[in-house]
């Protein structure tokens, strides 16, 4: 008995069983990371701390200090920036002035959108915002990840998102 050769793939639904197992694994992951609160956050946001049974009204207990990694705040500060492209002090001025309200705090990263026609002259310009990012809060913005990216649009202007560390 002689087999006949196969033309072509063949669909199996078996192979898919691994890539599925793989994403339903992953889905599951990110929905119980989601699922945790910041204990950093809450006390940012104000929230008073549960009333232990064991609370003694003499003597307070100390504030636990937080363990683990920093988290990101979920909501950016989202700003404009407008100067001519070179014009590094009108930069510097400008993100000094609007990230002041900002300041002791600690930037994760930072997103910026340079308004250009084409896309090389737009992630230009968010580059040069970036690096006079560091110059305007250097302490803000030591470690800070920043990422260029372009946005069409009239060229001088740049969009940020600033993505803060919790307190």
């Amino acid at each position: 008995m002689s087999r006949v050769p196969r033309k072509g793939f063949r669909f199996n639904p078996v192979h898919l069983a691994g890539w599925l197992f793989a994403d339903m694994l992953l889905v599951l992951a990110l929905v119980s990371m989601g699922d945790r609160g910041d204990p950093l956050a809450a006390e940012a946001s104000g929230a008073s701390p549960r009333p232990s049974a064991s609370t003694s009204a003499t003597a307070p207990k100390p504030k636990p200090s937080p363990t683990g990694p920093r988290s990101v705040e979920r909501k950016p500060v989202k700003f404009e920036v407008t100067a001519s492209a070179g014009d590094t002090d009108a930069m510097v001025s400008q993100l000094t002035r609007k990230t002041a309200r900002y300041k002791g705090r600690t930037a994760a990263f930072v997103i910026t959108f340079g308004n250009a026609p084409e896309t090389g002259v737009g992630q230009a310009y968010a580059e040069e915002i970036n690096k006079a990012l560091k110059v305007a809060r250097p302490t803000m913005f030591r470690g800070a990840t920043p990422r260029n990216f372009w946005s069409k649009g009239s060229t001088g202007s740049a969009d940020l998102e600033i993505y803060f560390f919790t307190r």
